[in-house]
């Protein structure tokens, strides 16, 4: 099951244990149980204080617990192999139950251990998916650490009934005490804001306490970090508040044009990114939500951001980089069916639809890359695209082409999504130059038509918004309120690539940089007198 390379390297982290864990595994004679019964025997031979056995009465089949053998409350259940993406998952779950310490903020650890009530998770998960170790080592976490909380993580393909049975379309999928608790990424903070009602009012008032930064950035993707790097270096106090750190960096695979780094992902980037920020002592806040800038009318003074959890900033230069979501189509049956159906990202998803008809919207490079990867997945494709041609690059469109399972419909326009029993079961797309409407039998339709800024939350504060919602800048990332400058996704800067963003970041913590030596702020202006 494992090669040598992955023996070795398991083998080196097992070193790390600290106490016995034993895997128990419920099993039947299935191709699925051998593969489970082969990982986990390999498993126990690496370590002396690591056993198995395959006597478990679990009620799913092949599953396994991972239990601290002097505490059997403390365990997690995998039913499914824990392999491509979340291999890494499976590990840390080793390393915890053994007893080696998470690297995870102290304050969040004392939060999950204090949760009262009984919780019992179950998580479904995809091996392709990107977004589910989080969610996967998150609640893997609050059950080994607190013993009124249970998790079952469960690997979608090898228990195709019961996606099927409970209508899961898109994963992560969480369920709490056998209701709907969260479809999509969840870090671990975010799960206890949830479960824990007092978290937002103790973290505004954490918030609200800082003292007046002399640079604090609005968002937290790879505009924010650069611009916090910079602002940083040269030595003034940068806090960077998001609403999730990483932005839509969490929702990226594959990173294959990044200068010096032949290929990333998302998430792993993210991770780099965290670590350089806590490197410069850039203080992070997470969850934090802005819905309100008031900017100062004077130089040198303090700019103010209010949060959606009540917290209140302050500081002297303000760098907004919100970025971006996913455009939605904004057509009958799209919010009804999301997660029933339609869905935005191929690589979570796609495997879910595995044999079935599902259409792409959007001829744009991502609609026409979603569309290939999904053509290798899925029965058949049909790629919707408003404009009368394709806008993908044409070595995209050539493989595109290529594919026998895939139909091109050019100066079409998706209006309505339909289904039935709570699923998708096709669209509607009229012919823009005849208006003929043509009905598609379909299971699954992925939105791929780009993004819209994040700046509802901007539109009375004053700033200068262009007509597609976008942060006007001028060439150092400058905007129209002095001390305020902007980058990234947000701004009317155009390419809204992952180095463009973080160039345009360090753009814009050398320009605040520039604004703060040259206006005194307002309280040293009058000492001064």
């Amino acid at each position: 099951m494992l090669d040598a390379n992955m023996q070795g390297q398991l083998k080196q982290y097992l070193a790390n244990l600290r106490e016995p864990i034993e895997l128990v595994a419920t099993l039947d004679e299935g191709e699925k149980s051998a593969q489970t019964r082969e990982l986990l025997s390999e498993i126990a031979d690496l370590h002396e204080m690591v056993s198995a056995s395959f006597d478990g009465s679990n009620g799913r089949v092949p599953s396994f617990d991972i239990v601290r053998a002097s505490d059997p409350s403390r365990a997690v259940t995998f039913a499914g192999l824990p392999m491509g993406h979340e291999f890494t998952s499976l590990v840390l779950a080793l390393l915890w139950a053994g007893g080696h310490p998470p690297k995870v903020d102290a304050d969040l650890i004392e939060q999950a251990r204090a949760l009262e009530g009984k919780y019992e998770f179950e998580m479904f998960f995809s091996l392709t998916c990107h977004n589910c170790p989080a969610v996967v080592q998150a609640l893997t976490l609050l059950a080994l650490e607190n013993p009124k909380v249970s998790a079952t993580l469960i690997e979608g393909g090898t228990h195709k009934d019961e996606v099927e049975r409970r209508d899961i379309m898109a994963v992560p999928a969480t369920f709490l005490n056998g209701e709907t608790f969260y479809n999509g990424k969840m870090e671990l903070s975010e799960i206890l804001a949830k479960l824990d009602t007092g978290a937002a009012d103790k973290a505004a008032e954490k918030m609200s306490a800082r003292e007046p930064f002399e640079v604090l950035i609005i968002g937290g993707g790879p505009a924010g970090v650069a611009s916090g790097i910079y602002t940083a270096r040269k030595g003034f106090t940068t806090g960077i508040a998001a609403e999730r750190f990483g932005g839509q960096l969490q929702d990226t695979l594959g990173i294959e044009n990044l200068p010096g780094t032949a290929y990333t992902e998302g998430p792993k980037l993210s991770d780099e990114l965290k670590k350089q920020v806590a490197e410069n002592t850039i203080d992070m806040m997470d969850l934090a939500l802005a819905k309100e800038l008031k900017p100062t009318d004077v130089p040198g003074g303090l700019h103010e951001v209010h949060f959606e959890n009540g917290a209140v900033l302050q500081a002297r230069s303000l760098i907004l980089s919100t970025g971006a979501r996913w455009r939605e189509l904004g057509v009958p049956g799209e919010a009804e069916y999301r997660n029933k159906g339609v869905a935005y990202c191929p690589h979570c998803d796609g495997p879910l639809f595995k044999g079935k008809r599902i259409a792409v919207i959007g001829g744009g490079n991502s609609g026409v890359e979603a569309a290939i990867d999904l053509a290798k997945i899925v029965g058949h494709v049909t790629l919707i695209e408003f404009d009368t041609k394709l806008r993908a690059d044409e070595v995209l469109q050539a493989k595109l082409r290529s594919l026998p399972n895939v139909e091109v419909i050019t100066n079409g326009q998706t209006t309505e999504i339909t289904g039935e029993g709570g699923k998708v079961n096709g669209l509607i797309v009229k012919d823009r130059e005849t208006e003929e409407l043509r009905t598609i039998a379909l299971e699954g339709v992925f939105v791929q038509i780009g993004l819209v800024p994040n700046t509802e939350w901007l539109r009375s504060s004053g700033i200068a918004l262009s007509k597609f919602g976008e942060i006007e800048i001028d060439e150092e990332g400058a905007t129209n309120l002095p001390g305020v400058f902007a980058a990234g996704d947000a701004t009317t800067v155009p390419y809204k690539q992952i180095v463009v963003a973080m160039g345009e970041g360090s753009k814009a913590g050398l320009s605040a940089f520039d604004y703060l030596i040259r206006n005194e702020p307002v309280e040293d202006i009058a000492q001064a007198a």
